[in-house]
């Protein structure tokens, strides 16, 4: 496909003095556009061909108002745009060409006027097209790149945050910064007597029965702790993040495909094949099959079911249909979302089979 610079400079050039084109970037008057100009190029041409059909019929109310009309539909200059660049138009050509006719009484010569006039204006009708075909390619492009951009800016493809230090974490560095201010290390000079060996050997047994103390503490107290733990986890869920949409704390992975169900009625099938997908993923969550997270993406949650064969293979037939309709340029049909639901429940029934909830 030629490129719209080299479009402009073919316009520019013509066959002859048909048409000069000046660019034209900024102006405050009221311009047209390449579509409009088109159509009335064509439509002047339109007009041309009735007067040479009927110039051997002396009928001078039809030439008035077709002359008229020719002149209406192409005035000698006008500023045509289009997003990204514009022209201005010469076309005193016709008006010349429009005296002479009105000037010429020889039928002949009158009919060689009007042939030229609408040959001239065929060659700026095909022109314009090709202007048209290359700002239309130009725009689609760009249109391209921008949906590119909107996919790549959700949440789901955002690089997940660095991971903050746990209060488990916490409480063992805490724990080795007490013990080394409680028993600080002494260099041990090369030339010590057998006092420094005895003096090291009892930091060493001193380290080893606090952490013996340490660690029977943890395993009489460590289940209990581990149920308190779990009931405040628990009293305090909080929202989820799935696939950049936030799901409610309360909210069940029935209750979320049950609006699947109803955008599905409603028409929206694009939308319930993709609230029906966060419904799976919040399912095999609940299950203790994948672990939610923020930065996640589709293939990050189909990863983590690979060692399941069965349960792959029909999550991978789901992230497929969800990816084709909600990040394709494709139209959803009532049969893509009757596929969707079908195997979302043979789904459903192979997770509850393999992994019952704990």
């Amino acid at each position: 496909m030629m490129h719209l610079p080299a479009i402009i400079k073919k316009v520019l050039k013509g066959p002859g003095p048909i048409v000069i084109l000046c660019i034209a970037f900024a102006s405050t008057v009221a311009a047209s556009s390449l579509t409009d100009y088109h159509r009335r190029i064509d439509a002047a041409r339109g007009y041309t061909d009735q007067l040479l059909k009927y110039s051997d019929e002396s009928n001078p109310t039809f030439e008035h108002e077709k002359i008229t009309a020719l002149k209406t539909s192409v005035p000698p200059s006008e500023k045509i745009e289009w997003p990204g660049g514009g022209l201005e138009t010469d076309n005193r050509w016709l008006a010349l060409q429009l005296d002479n006719l009105a000037d010429e009484t020889n039928l002949a010569n009158r009919g060689w006027i009007l042939n030229g006039i609408s040959e001239r204006l065929l060659t700026i009708s095909k022109r314009i097209g090709e202007l048209e075909t290359a700002v239309s390619a130009s725009r689609s492009k760009d249109d391209d790149k921008q949906k590119l951009a909107e996919i790549l800016a959700r949440l789901e493809y955002q690089k997940a945050q660095a991971k903050e230090e746990s209060l488990f974490q916490r409480w063992i560095r805490e724990f080795i910064e007490w013990l080394a201010r409680i028993f600080p290390r002494a260099p041990l000079s090369p030339n010590a007597s057998g006092m420094g060996s005895l003096q090291f050997g009892s930091q060493i047994l001193i380290y080893a029965l606090v952490i013996g103390l340490v660690g029977f503490l943890i395993y009489k107290f460590a289940p209990l702790l581990a149920r308190c733990f779990d009931l405040k986890i628990k009293k305090k869920k909080e929202d989820r993040v799935i696939l950049g949409e936030r799901i409610r704390a309360d909210e069940a992975a029935e209750d979320i495909f049950g609006e699947a169900e109803r955008l599905a009625r409603e028409g929206n099938l694009r939308g319930a094949i993709r609230k029906g997908y966060i419904a799976l993923l919040c399912e095999l969550s609940d299950r203790k099959v994948i672990g939610l997270a923020r930065h996640k993406t589709n293939h990050d949650y189909l990863r983590d079911v690979r060692k399941d064969q069965r349960l792959f293979e029909n999550m991978t037939g789901l992230t497929g249909s969800f990816e084709r309709n909600w990040y394709g340029l494709r139209t959803t049909e009532q049969n893509d979302w009757e596929n969707f639901r079908n195997l979302y429940k043979q789904t459903i029934v192979s997770a509850s089979t393999l992994h019952p909830l704990r």
